[in-house]
């Protein structure tokens, strides 16, 4: 078990933490806020990939400052290369971006749209209850967003246009 190799190595991991970091936070600000807003399941795709790729560069001898900061470069621009042919490109959205799901409406589980999303009614319970909701009667929609996170809408709460 190695515990401590060099100076030189703790110093590399150092000066690449610092340079990769302020590249990073560069790279983050020039492709701005969508680029870690977990939107989709690709924007939480690419934050997962940009933290995995910091850890490597920061880690491997193998791997150069130049080239983790082409990779940071090559995830966000391919992120919004993917938000942009959303916007402009109606089968590539299809494609890429899932819609939102309702799950339940007026208070009654929609068993279909359950099932076609792999969730069990304990699940929505759960989802219900940790909005401090004790009565399905009391919810008026529970929707699985397109980033997999779960709304409830209280009955009174929700104008007729916010459920899919």
């Amino acid at each position: 078990m190695i515990i401590f190799e060099s100076f030189g190595g703790l110093l590399r991991v150092v000066v690449m933490a610092i340079t990769a970091y302020v590249a990073l936070i560069g790279a983050l600000r020039i492709a701005g806020k969508r680029s870690l807003s977990k939107l989709n399941a690709f924007d939480l795709v690419v934050t997962v990939a940009l933290g995995s790729t910091l850890a490597t560069v920061l880690l491997s001898s193998d791997i150069a400052v130049a080239e983790g900061v082409l990779a940071f470069a090559m995830l966000l621009a391919l992120q919004w290369a993917v938000a942009k042919l959303s916007l402009a490109w109606r089968p590539f959205k299809r494609a890429v971006r899932s819609e939102p799901r309702l799950l339940c409406r007026d208070g009654e589980i929609l068993g279909a749209a359950l099932e076609a999303e792999r969730l069990t009614r304990d699940e929505v319970v759960a989802a219900i209850r940790n909005q401090g909701i004790g009565r399905l009667d009391e919810v008026a929609g529970f929707v699985l967003e397109t980033d997999g996170s779960l709304s409830v809408i209280r009955k009174g709460e929700r104008p007729p246009d916010l459920l899919p």
